[in-house]
């Protein structure tokens, strides 16, 4: 049980190596960002069944539940929309420094959703990660429409992560997935016909790089990464999950530098901010985590 615990701890690592690695396929990948979305999660959706089909779950559920699963189907593509225009237009770094702070617009919106008291040292951490911002911003200001974009990339996904807590107390993990995905992919294609180009036959052609990239996105990176981080939690605390996960930026930042040096390099004041941030994140991470094993052991 000790060395299945302690195997899982290291595929939890994996699994935020393989978060921070997203953004390094963003930068890779030449496609714009829309259909870049568009083709993960088309890919991720097929095999994702395939994982539904093979494991024999069923997907019925009532109406009204595949509607509140759609809107954060298309809640969810547009956060991975804007996560990765903000790489096209400014680079890695700056996309992951601006996504940390989802933990503090998580904390705004937790309590109106999930209709709890709002938790003090919360809004402390929130106001450092605003602190953060504000210091990357003023030292990076060429970089501003990918600040912005991952701002909101930010306040997407913790609007995301705070609906699919109240879903997943109803529904298996992999039949919530499936419904947004295939709404996402619904949503991404309407808005290509109706405001894009369309799917013409250029839209198809991509280099062939692209299409191993984009399948490494959609398979490892999307549909095997869900159902492993869920599957870890049978034998380690969401707390700690998720508290690991606050580790995806330092990865991916590791990461960019290591691979794009040149467009990486960023000034002092960016490195400041980006660990205030990532400071106020763990420490949250960590005092969360400290407070759900005070209340088990009381």
């Amino acid at each position: 049980m000790r060395d299945a615990k302690l195997l899982n701890y290291l595929h939890v690592h994996l699994l935020v190596f393989i978060a921070g690695f997203t953004a390094i396929l963003g930068e890779l990948i030449t496609i714009d960002a829309i259909a870049l979305v568009w083709f993960r999660m088309l890919m991720a959706t097929v095999l994702m069944y395939g994982y539904i089909y093979f494991k024999g779950i069923s997907i019925k559920i009532p109406p009204k539940a595949i509607a509140r699963l759609s809107v954060a189907g298309i809640i969810i593509a547009l956060h991975w929309i804007t996560f990765f225009a903000a790489i096209k237009v400014s680079n890695i770094s700056i996309l992951l420094s601006m996504v940390s702070s989802g933990a503090f617009f998580a904390s705004i919106l937790e309590p109106i959703i999930h209709k709890r008291k709002i938790i003090k040292y919360e809004m402390i951490f929130g106001s450092l990660v605003v602190f953060g911002v504000i210091l990357i911003t003023q030292s990076e200001l060429k970089y501003i429409e990918g600040i912005l974009l991952g701002i909101l990339s930010a306040f997407l996904a913790a609007l995301f992560a705070v609906l699919n807590g109240k879903y997943v107390k109803e529904f298996r993990p992999s039949v919530i997935s499936i419904y947004e995905f295939i709404s996402g992919v619904i949503f991404i294609t309407l808005f290509i016909l109706l405001f894009g180009s369309g799917f013409d036959q250029e839209f198809f052609i991509l280099k062939v790089s692209d299409w191993w990239y984009l399948f490494i996105l959609a398979s490892v990176c999307t549909a095997y990464a869900f159902i492993a981080s869920v599957k870890v939690m049978e034998y380690i605390s969401p707390y700690t999950v998720m508290l690991t996960f606050n580790l995806e930026p330092v990865y991916g930042i590791i990461l960019a530098i290591i691979l794009f040096p040149e467009t990486e390099k960023m000034s002092t004041n960016f490195y400041y901010g980006a660990a205030i941030i990532l400071g106020a994140v763990l420490l949250n991470g960590i005092i969360k985590n400290w407070n759900a094993l005070k209340r088990k052991q009381s």
